[in-house]
């Protein structure tokens, strides 16, 4: 915002541009040669310099070498971080000898990610030579492709790429790459060179990560103009394809052909060409689109001649021919052949024999161009009609740009043409090096709206151009961030940007509109200024507000001042009473009041009202009788809830209700209705809290007096409504401040409740005592919504004290009668239902044992409690952190208020359910199972029970026992522990426990009988209203009937898997079963029946050897409570159970168990079993060869061998002889057995054989050699 004075010094204009510097430091100071009078030479201008529009590299050429920069982030010296570019490459880009780099161009490509947001991907430079070459470089100076076009020095290199239509009709315009030569003008298709450039990227980085060579791609496909009728050309623009009207079409033919031309029927497409220079001054060149094909002929040569000398080169590699290497590098130095030019005459120019021009650059509109010439003039033209339009004088050697400014979408909504899409404004910048001055210009006839003094060897840089590689469906949701004119100081290093305002464009320099924006800037820029002092800021914020004249902006610069968090209340209460005052003087202040412009200020007033009556104190209390017997009758629940909420928790101080309240937050909530009341916009709840203890909590404290701070309020205009939400908001949320004093807090609620209560608006003057007032059920609903139990109890106690004055007052003063009213009775059922909620909510805080899983305590409240049905009561108990019989006189409070609903049985219930949910959550813990199973058996209701057992089956059980089961099957034997977690969801050890509860949670559902009434559920009286999921009790009623045998076969099938991993047995457990049956499909009609194989048998034969294995194992631990482990007395019994089900002879199974016992030694044991075995005979016979192996043992097998026991053996009849060294003592697991005992089991032999058995005569003769061998020893 500057202009230039004599001297070098500069000064402000109103409302004109913002001079910006980038964060960019050019970090790059090539050598700077001194001339003979020891001043420094504009290196710069000597220097070939371009500039990215993405303002991430800068390419800085001079004769053979160059220097690109790129973009980095650094960190100064104050530790700010700033984007710098910095050198990323030098070197030597010149190839032949005697080429210089005479024009350069940085495109940034795009990227083809979906993802990406308009960055460019990479960025290619495009350099010209000297020699006609025009070589691409990568960012890091790699080349990736190079051509000759023309045989003629590169003049100047400028592309062209795409840009959304702003208006319907308008043309599109395809990318495309220029290169002027002195008498040729070429030009590239934007499409197929981003594809090419894209291809040899890759196929170089693809190079380099091989180690191989670079293959040399194809020439690319180009259009060439020979440019005739001008004498010279230094410099172009290629404007696009346009289509002329039928008129234009027409007045041309007439013109070339005469009265005889033909028209053809539709006009053609042309590219227009503008060229500077000499002969004439300027020249426009019209191609019709198809009349020259791309030159292609050269390129089918070129690729197939690559393709034949890369496979040659390659046999030559493999079978050693390197003779023609050196005539092969010979041929490829040689030129490549150059294509002719498509002649293009000139259409018409701008003559001007004397004048010679410069430059032209093209405004990104594509209608209008500036060009500078050698007589120190600017032209700006018009392109659609081909003439001058402005000439400015006294600018030799500048150098052009071009802005183009969209309009502000706050400027937009004030615009009659609001619907209509943004305008754009165009302004030209003009840099005069010779006079170190920047000036922007509006467009067309515009004035200067900008002008700034920098350095006199700066360097104006304007690309043109944006991202190559964009279309019109790629384009979507992108913001490309480019910059449009840069200015490049050597001396600083420095590169600053323009930005205009829009509005500049709109008017000249008298615009009301451009002072308005000019002051509210300034007071934006005080308003960020922390060392201004409140008096200044106080004196410029009233003077830029009453200057602004635009309503607005100067709402705009009000809602600036009373958003900004410095700004002290004085300040704020002056400027807006001198604004108000201001205003009724000039007879606007209704309108402006009933219009949204100055909504704060009426907040405003009323904060600095408040904080007047604030500093004073009254002693006044109101009376409040009876309320001292209520607060004794709860006040044990209370004091323990309040220590038990007293806890520690970490805040920030920030977030404290008590901290300071900012004007800024104050008024953020105000808002000013039509009717010049105030309403509160409720945001988050932290910020309606902290207002609330602004305005309320010093009169609960009793530090402020209630009424008149309510009187405040309402002659501020709130609502009586917001202003008891307000303060029950405050009320709830600080709860344990109120608990430390609450007779004297509920004292100065209640004053204030009253208060609030007389204000006009609260209770309706209509109100009928024998209905609900909607002032009372507000009150109502937020202590019924309210987790805090204590607090919302005191509130409802105070309101139904307040509530019945308020009816007694209103019902007839000659009734004796007290009068009854619905509200009354509303108000009883919730402090009834409060106090219910505050006993179960101290229940939950209790804290969990020191070492057990911590977590929040469930929070209840009424809402929570009727919401969620009759049994959400229930659920709460068996969800706290703490075991209910560990706090027993709570419990039993919680029990005698809810009889109904937290019955025996529907406790247990919850408890069972909760811990098999525990359970299923994290199978590994079988210890959640036996409990729920334990749990489960406390239930008295069969119905209930079933119910429960039931869901607990078809939820959680069914799933795993089925894995288990087919795992069984499959690998015919106890899985181990890893096949177990990957198809049962746990160990071996879990999977052993959770079968063994399963056992017990089957027998439990074949106990189960259905002969009583099935229970009625109720609930207690102030609880009725509940409604929501049916609980866990009714959907347990709810479940139909088991089917007996299918349960009891369950019970089987989970027997045999649990004796079987107990065991670690061999067994297929469904192989037992008919293999029609379909398992699993719990309380089916479907029956399934045995097959009559040995196999069970054989299995419980294996339960029982494994059972008294067990019981002498040393080795084995102590029995689970869950399963009861495998030394457990009841295996003998399970086992009986299971073989009459299994159709298994159970007098089998008992010869088998003390077989097994006197195998092992248990021999008393055994003579217990022995009484109950039927069959005689065959135990006898089973028991004579295990007798026989034991004095085998003695005799034969023992290494302790003794004379006296050879002698016997030699005295023993042969045939017993004989028997014994046939018998086998190593099928024995106990040998060693003491004689008494051997002698006892033969006494046992001969007392349970007949005399007539085969084998009695043997067991006699073992009798007399065992007495003869225990005599002797």
């Amino acid at each position: 915002n500057q202009e230039e004075k004599p001297g070098g010094e500069t000064r402000r204009r109103k409302g004109s541009a913002l001079w910006c510097p980038l964060p960019l430091t050019f970090l790059f100071a090539p050598q700077v040669e001194e001339e003979t009078t020891g001043q420094r030479a504009p290196w710069l201008q000597d220097c070939v310099v371009s500039l990215s529009p993405c303002s991430d590299l800068l390419v800085v050429a001079r004769e053979q070498k160059a220097v690109f920069l790129s973009a980095k982030w650094r960190t100064d010296d104050s530790g700010r971080e700033e984007m710098t570019l910095a050198v990323s490459w030098t070197g030597t880009l010149s190839t032949d000898e005697g080429e210089c780099v005479s024009s350069s161009i940085c495109i940034p490509l795009a990227s083809q990610k979906r993802s990406s947001t308009g960055r460019p991907d990479w960025t290619c430079v495009v350099v010209g030579f000297t020699s006609g070459y025009v070589r691409f470089y990568t960012e890091n100076g790699v080349l990736l492709l190079a051509q000759l076009l023309h045989e003629d020095p590169v003049l100047r290199l400028k592309c062209r790429t795409y840009e959304i239509p702003r208006h319907p009709g308008v043309t599109e315009q395809h990318e495309e790459l220029s290169i002027l030569y002195p008498a040729a003008l070429v030009t590239i298709d934007g499409f197929s060179l981003f594809q090419s450039l894209r291809a040899c990227r890759n196929q170089v980085a693809r190079a380099t990560a091989a180690g191989s060579d670079v293959i040399q791609p194809p020439p690319l496909a180009y259009k060439k103009w020979g440019l005739q009728d001008m004498d010279t050309i230094v410099d172009h623009s290629s404007v696009g394809v346009m289509t002329l009207c039928v008129f234009d079409q027409m007045k041309n033919a007439s013109i070339l052909g005469g009265f005889n031309a033909s028209v053809k029927g539709s006009p053609p497409a042309m590219s227009r060409y503008v060229t500077v220079g000499g002969g004439p001054y300027t020249g426009f060149f019209y191609a019709v689109e198809g009349s020259s094909q791309p030159l292609l002929s050269h390129v089918a040569l070129a690729v197939a001649s690559k393709l034949t000398s890369a496979l040659i080169s390659a046999a030559s590699g493999w079978l050693g021919w390197n003779k023609h290497k050196n005539e092969e590098e010979a041929l490829q130095k040689q030129r490549p052949k150059v294509e002719p030019v498509t002649p293009l005459g000139i259409r018409f120019g701008l003559p001007d024999s004397r004048r010679h021009g410069e430059s032209i650059c093209l405004s990104p509109c594509n209608t209008l161009a500036g060009v500078t010439d050698d007589f120190g003039r600017v032209t700006l033209l018009d392109l659609a009609r081909g003439i001058a339009v402005r000439m400015w004088k006294g600018y030799r050697d500048a150098q052009l740009g071009w802005l183009q400014v969209p309009e502000e979408r706050g400027d937009r909504e004030f615009s009659p043409s609001a619907s209509l899409p943004r305008r754009h404004a165009l302004f030209l910048v003009i840099y005069a090096p010779r006079r170190g001055i920047l000036e922007v210009w509006g467009m067309q006839q515009g004035p200067r709206v900008g002008a700034f003094t920098v350095g006199k060897h700066c360097r104006l840089l304007y690309a043109g151009y944006r991202l190559m590689g964009v279309n019109s469906v790629t384009s979507k949701g992108w913001q490309l961030h480019t910059q449009q004119v840069c200015l490049l100081d050597p001396t600083t290093g420095a590169l600053r940007t323009v930005n205009i305002p829009f509005h500049l464009a709109l008017s000249d320099k008298k615009s009301e509109r451009a002072k308005d924006m000019h002051l509210i800037k300034r007071l934006t820029t005080i308003l960020r200024s922390r060392e201004v002092e409140p008096d200044i800021l106080e004196s410029e914020a009233k003077s830029v507000l009453l200057d602004i004249k635009h309503p607005a902006i100067k709402k705009q610069a009000l809602e600036s001042l009373l958003s900004n968090k410095n700004a002290p209340v004085s300040c704020l209460t002056s400027v807006t009473s001198a604004l108000n005052e201001t205003l009724k003087r000039q007879g606007n202040y209704c309108k402006c009041k009933t219009s949204r412009t100055y909504h704060p200020m009426v907040s405003l007033s009323s904060l600095q009202t408040r904080r007047r009556w604030m500093k004073r104190y009254s002693s006044s209390q109101d009376s409040l009788e009876g309320i001292e017997d209520e607060l004794s009758r709860v006040g044990p629940t209370l004091q323990r809830y309040a220590q038990l909420t007293a806890r520690p928790s970490v805040s920030f101080a920030q977030d404290s209700p008590d901290s300071p309240l900012p004007a800024q937050a104050f008024l953020s909530q105000m808002e000013c209705t039509d009717d010049g009341g105030l309403t509160v916009t409720r945001g988050s709840e932290t910020e309606w809290n902290h207002l609330g203890s602004f305005m309320f909590w010093g009169c609960l404290c009793g530090k402020s007096p209630p009424h008149k701070v309510c009187d405040t309020l309402q002659q501020a205009g709130i609502s009586p409504q917001q202003l008891l939400s307000l303060l029950l908001s405050v009320w709830l949320q600080r709860e344990k401040e109120v608990l430390q004093k609450p007779e004297e807090a509920v004292r100065n609620l209640h004053t204030l409740l009253i208060a609030l209560s007389n204000m006009e608006g609260a209770v309706e003057e209509s109100w009928d005592p024998q209905s609900i007032s909607p002032w009372w059920q507000q009150v109502r609903c937020m202590c019924i919504q309210s987790h805090n139990a204590a607090a919302a109890l005191l509130a409802a106690f105070v309101a139904h004290r307040a509530a019945k004055a308020s009816t007694t007052s209103r019902a007839d003063s000659k009734s004796e009668w007290e009068a009854v009213s619905l509200e009354l009775e509303q108000w009883v059922v919730c402090v009834r239902q409060l106090e219910d909620v505050l006993v179960l909510q101290t229940l939950l805080l209790v804290p969990p044992p020191q070492g057990a899983a911590g977590g929040a305590a469930p929070q209840c409240s009424i809402k929570t409690l009727l919401e969620g049905g009759t049994g959400k009561l229930a659920s709460f108990i068996p969800r706290s952190k703490q075991p209910p019989l560990c706090f027993p006189e709570l419990l039993v409070a919680v029990c005698q208020r809810f009889p109904h609903s937290l019955s025996p049985d529907l406790l247990f219930a919850h408890c069972c359910w909760e811990y098999v949910v525990q359970w299923n959550k994290d199978p590994e813990e079988g210890r959640y199972f036996w409990l729920a199973i334990e749990h489960l058996k406390l239930v008295s209701s069969p119905h209930i029970q079933l119910g429960i057992s039931a869901m607990m089956w078809s939820t959680f059980i069914v799933k795993r026992f089925s894995a288990a089961a087919f795992l069984t099957e499959k690998v015919g034997k106890a899985p181990k522990d890893r096949l177990c977690r990957r198809d049962v969801g746990m160990g071996d050890k879990a999977v052993t426990s959770f079968l063994g509860c399963c056992v017990q949670l089957l027998q439990i559902l074949m106990e189960v009988t259905g002969d009583v009434a099935p229970p009625e559920l109720s609930a207690e009286e102030a609880w009725c209203g509940a409604e929501g999921p049916a609980s866990l009790a009714e959907l347990a009623l709810e479940q139909r009937g088991v089917h007996y045998p299918l349960v009891q076969h369950h019970c089987l099938l989970a027997s045999l898997l649990h004796a079987a991993m107990t065991f670690s047995l061999k067994v297929k457990p469904l192989s037992l079963f008919d293999k029609n049956y379909v398992f699993f499909c719990f309380f089916s009609s479907i029956l399934f029946h045995l097959s009559h194989i040995p196999a069970p048998s054989q299995f419980l034969l294996r339960v029982l050897t494994g059972w008294v294995q067990a019981l002498v194992d040393p080795s084995s631990s102590a029995p689970p409570p869950s399963s009861g482990g495998p030394k457990a007395d009841w295996w003998p019994s399970l086992c009986l159970e299971l073989g009459s089900l299994l159709q298994v002879n159970p007098d089998i199974l008992r010869r088998h168990i003390v077989c097994e016992l006197y195998n092992q030694g248990l021999d008393l044991r055994a003579e217990e079993v022995m009484l109950e075995v039927e069959d005689k005979d065959v135990l006898g016979s089973q028991l004579l060869v295990l007798t026989g192996q034991r004095l085998s043992y003695s005799l034969l097998h023992s290494q302790s061998q003794t004379q006296a026991a050879m002698e016997l053996l030699a005295r023993l009849p042969p045939t017993l002889c004989t028997w014994l060294k046939a018998m086998d003592p190593s099928e024995l697991r106990c040998p060693l057995v003491p004689l008494p005992q051997t002698s006892r089991l033969v006494g046992r032999l001969i007392e349970i054989l007949p005399e007539n058995h085969a084998q009695y005569s043997l067991a006699l003769h073992l009798l007399e050699a065992v007495d003869a061998l225990t005599t002797e020893d």
